[in-house]
């Protein structure tokens, strides 16, 4: 099945990277443009699940956006990001045909759950329901089980979790301590000794494609590679 993909544009460079950073974590595919008329460009050639949109942005705001997306697309979802809070800026922002509308500043949290509940309304949720290719695997992170051919592997919701962060951040050092407090909310000493339990295992699972391996960097963190 093909992954969720989401159309986020977001002129503030930290802040979209953080934002596409976080939504990418939960298994959703986030394509990141830094003006409208690249936004909108993309949305044209893309067949898209939902489309974040800051409102101030160059070349095209992200209500002009709106309106072009619905004039040709009526059901995709929406959600407007911006600093603009006043009930008049809001009501214009459902006028062009928005979903939803969230404040800055905001939590990560909230927007990864608005994300999810719209997701799961328009029948997309990728990053709960969707599964993975991963070389010659396929993983699916709800039922919890990693394929390969005829051979499948139930997995441990700790084993799902920390295998979903690796093929987020695939080809990326993920430091130790990051992969606790991701995974375990916790970056405890004794944790990261089950931290090396749990790599075994899922290098274990994954030994039948000679193509992936799990990388440690002693004493820093781990790396998926897929070549």
């Amino acid at each position: 099945m093909q992954q969720t993909e989401i159309l986020l544009v977001e002129d503030d460079a930290s802040l979209g990277f953080i934002i596409k950073d976080n939504l990418e974590m939960k298994g959703w595919k986030v394509d990141l443009f830094a003006d409208g008329l690249s936004g909108w460009e993309a949305f044209k050639k893309k067949k898209y699940s939902l489309c974040i949109l800051d409102v101030m942005l160059p070349k095209i705001d992200g209500f002009v956006i709106a309106e072009n997306i619905r004039a040709i697309n009526g059901a995709v979802p929406i959600l407007f990001l911006t600093a603009r809070a006043t009930k008049e800026d809001k009501i214009a922002g459902f006028k062009k045909g928005a979903d939803d509308y969230i404040t800055k500043p905001f939590s990560i949290e909230e927007l990864q759950y608005r994300v999810a509940v719209f997701l799961k309304r328009s029948g997309a949720d990728s990053g709960n329901s969707n599964s993975v290719k991963l070389g010659n695997y396929v993983f699916d992170p709800v039922n919890l089980t990693l394929t390969i051919g005829d051979q499948k592997t139930e997995l441990t919701q700790m084993e799902a979790d920390l295998l979903k962060l690796f093929i987020a951040q695939k080809g990326t050092l993920i430091k130790r301590e990051e992969i606790l407090k991701t995974v375990w909310n916790s970056d405890d000493y004794f944790l990261g000794r089950s931290l090396d339990v749990f790599i075994s295992k899922l290098r274990k699972y994954l030994k039948a494609d000679p193509n992936i391996e799990i990388v440690n960097q002693f004493g820093v963190g781990f790396r998926l590679e897929v070549k």
